[in-house]
């Protein structure tokens, strides 16, 4: 199965994203590997992002391999760090997140779907 989404390794693989946030809305979960909950989230992610979704780009961050890119997004969307979670991001602002057991598959394509439906792109 090909992967859809990025892994930001680097500071600038999510400046990037940032600036490309602009036209495009951003799914970005926070992944711990080392942790079933997460395990489980990433599942659903994976389900979500098998899908063609040509309006949204999905990125990973794995917290524990990735803490100081983690760290950044804390700071520059202003949003407390979990892990498992799961943000949808638009023109750089939080517009979903949610963490743990409520990251589901239905959520997710709930989320989008009111992003997409609500919004011009």
């Amino acid at each position: 199965m090909k992967i859809k989404y990025m892994t930001f390794t680097r500071s600038e693989d999510w400046e990037q994203a940032l600036q490309n946030n602009q036209d495009r809305p951003l799914l970005l979960l926070k992944h711990s590997t080392a942790c079933p909950i997460s395990s489980h989230a990433f599942g659903e992610f994976v389900v979500y992002t098998q899908r063609p979704k040509p309006l949204v780009d999905f990125a990973l961050v794995r917290v524990i391999e990735s803490r100081g890119i983690s760290n950044q997004i804390e700071t520059d969307l202003v949003l407390e760090h979990q892990s498992p979670q799961i943000i949808l991001i638009k023109q750089r602002k939080v517009f979903w997140h949610a963490t743990h057991w409520q990251v589901t598959y239905e959520r997710i394509v709930q989320q989008v779907n009111q992003l997409i439906h609500h919004n011009s792109f």
